[in-house]
This record gives structure tokens, C-alpha cells and sequence, in this order.
């Protein structure tokens, strides 16, 4: 006979990462999921994980099996999900992490919205941009600006938003407008510095694309403090539009070397590989999805299998 709760501690050690962390998530003790998944591959004749002292791994046999059970207890906890969903409280705890200046700008009402839609979840938010460790960490939901990819995580591309040089009316008038990139080298800028992002400029003139290292004053690791600095007159930056949207529509920005696009940058969502995908998660990200459909319609970039994508009037 097939002992699932073996199955479901083999997929717990895998999603995280260790004896210790699936053992706290089950409520058992780690001897107990040590020897379970021990009778496991002994049943089955096959080493399912590399075990050393510092990390476990999927062997070829194992990462194979955990991707075939995996599909089948996604089914039977989303069976078991809709058998009961009408008696069923959605609640719970999510642990998010976003950069400092997504969260101050949007997640605040989007938390505040959801939460008032379900009052039996909490959320315990950081905004950060230091680098986490989404396993380690415990740590439900991340977002972030990058490209980067982490396998142990389900990533999803978000938006990607247009980075563009910027200054007040009051700097230009005093400096003057730059027409090409190697002008920039002329002007005071604003830079950011941060260990995970490249501080120089690139930008494309028609046939490839030109680096600029900025000279600065002022060097910051975050965004909020350089555009507020740049409606100040201190000098040129470059934002992304996300962040800069509001001051430019208020005229205390504009932006410059428009015919010289700068590379995008990518928003993602990551979060823990999972057997199942817990109800309380996927009723945020649902309603996160939404939000990102009424702000930017056709523009959002990887959907969730369920989460149906609506028409948009290309008109």
C-alpha cells in the first residue's frame, strides 16, 4: 500500500531544503522524517537524496520521483481545497520581503485592501533591498528588480519598467539639456550604489548600446532618496518609471535623451518551490494579478496557470 505520508515528508525535505526545516513544518520531530523517507527509498530500491552535512540534493531518481508526486499531491490538496472551500476560513500568516521603495509606494494599500477582504490572514512585511535568502529565511513571497533566477524558487516575471534619465526644470534651466549620452559626462548626476546593481548608465543610439559611468555627488542605494534629491535640482538620474511616475506627472521631473532608451528593469515575484500552493497565498496573488491587470493591462508578463488572463481593448 502506498504510504502517502511518507510521499509528503519527501516533497517537505525538498521544498525545504533540510531534515530540521520539514520536520518544523510538519509538527514532527526530525528523526521521525529522517527515517520515513529512509523506509521510502528503501521501498523503492533507489537513493532519492544526496545527504551530506552542509546541503541535501536531489539525485537524477529522486528530483524525477519528486516531480511525478509532486503533480499528484498538488491535485489532491486542490480536491481537497475545493471539497471544503465553502467551509473553509482562509487564513494565515505570509511572510513578504520587497524592495523599500515598491513597498512604500504600492504594497502598503494592496496589503491594506487585502486584508480587509480577509481578516483571518496576516501579513508581516519588510522592505529591503539586501539580498535574502528566501529558504533560509522562511520567507513566503519575494519581490524584486532583477533578472536573476534562483532554482530553488518558483519565479515569475512581473513587469518590466522602463528606467529613464530625469531631472527638474530648475537643474536643466541652470545646466542646460544634454542631446547625447557622452554629454552626461558633463553633468552632475546622481548614482546608485548598491552591490546587486550595476551603477552605470546604458543606453541605445540607434546601433548599440553606449556605456556611461555617471559622475556623481551623490551616491545612495535608494531610489526614493535619489529621485527626491533630483526634484531638488541636485542634478540627473536615472529612475525607474514606477517610482518617478507621480513626479513627472506633477511636472517636478522631466525626463531627458528620450531618443536614447535605457535598458528595462524586471520585476518579479519568487516564492519556495511547493507541493501544493497554500490557499492563503494563492488568494494574494490573485489579488495582486488583478492589481497589476487594472495598472498595466497586457503588459504584465508571467501569469500563474490559475489565474485566467482577461482581454485587453488593443484599441
Amino acid at each position: 500500500m502506498i504510504d502517502l505520508n511518507r510521499i509528503q515528508m519527501f516533497a517537505q525535505v525538498v521544498e525545504q531544503g533540510s531534515f530540521t526545516r520539514a520536520a518544523n513544518a510538519l509538527g514532527l520531530t526530525k528523526a521521525t522524517v529522517s527515517r520515513k523517507v529512509a523506509e521510502l527509498e528503501a521501498d523503492a530500491g533507489v537513493q532519492l537524496l544526496h545527504r551530506t552535512t552542509r546541503a541535501l540534493k536531489l539525485t537524477e531518481a529522486g528530483a524525477d520521483y519528486f516531480h511525478r508526486v509532486n503533480r499528484i499531491l498538488t491535485d489532491l490538496k486542490n480536491a481537497e481545497d475545493q471539497l471544503s472551500a465553502r467551509q473553509q476560513t482562509i487564513k494565515g500568516h505570509l511572510k513578504i520581503v520587497c524592495p523599500i521603495e515598491m513597498g512604500q509606494l504600492y504594497f502598503g494599500r494592496i496589503f491594506a485592501q487585502f486584508l480587509a477582504l480577509y481578516p483571518d490572514i496576516t501579513i508581516e512585511a519588510e522592505l529591503t533591498n539586501r539580498q535574502v535568502d528566501v529558504i533560509a529565511e522562511g520567507i513566503d513571497l519575494l519581490f524584486q528588480i532583477t533578472a536573476e533566477t534562483d532554482d530553488r524558487l518558483q519565479t515569475y516575471a512581473l513587469i518590466n519598467t522602463p528606467k529613464i534619465l530625469m531631472a527638474s526644470p530648475d537643474y536643466l534651466d541652470r545646466f542646460g539639456e544634454p542631446t547625447t549620452p557622452e554629454q552626461l559626462r558633463q553633468h552632475q548626476c546622481i548614482r546608485i550604489s548598491s552591490p546587486h546593481i550595476d551603477g552605470n548608465w546604458m543606453l541605445f543610439n540607434g546601433k548599440e548600446w553606449v556605456t556611461i559611468e555617471p559622475e556623481s555627488r551623490l551616491e545612495t542605494n535608494n531610489i526614493t532618496l535619489m529621485r527626491e534629491a533630483a526634484i531638488e535640482g541636485l542634478g540627473i538620474a536615472a529612475i525607474p518609471l514606477v517610482i518617478a511616475h507621480n513626479a513627472l506627472e506633477e511636472g517636478e521631473l522631466v525626463t531627458v535623451l528620450n531618443d536614447f532608451p535605457m535598458k528595462q528593469s524586471l520585476v518579479t515575484m519568487s516564492m519556495p518551490q511547493r507541493v501544493y500552493l497554500p490557499r492563503r497565498y494563492r488568494v494574494f496573488i490573485e489579488f495582486l494579478y488583478q492589481a497589476l491587470f487594472n495598472n498595466w493591462q497586457d503588459k504584465v508578463l508571467d501569469v500563474p496557470d490559475f489565474i485566467e488572463r482577461p482581454e485587453f481593448d488593443s484599441n
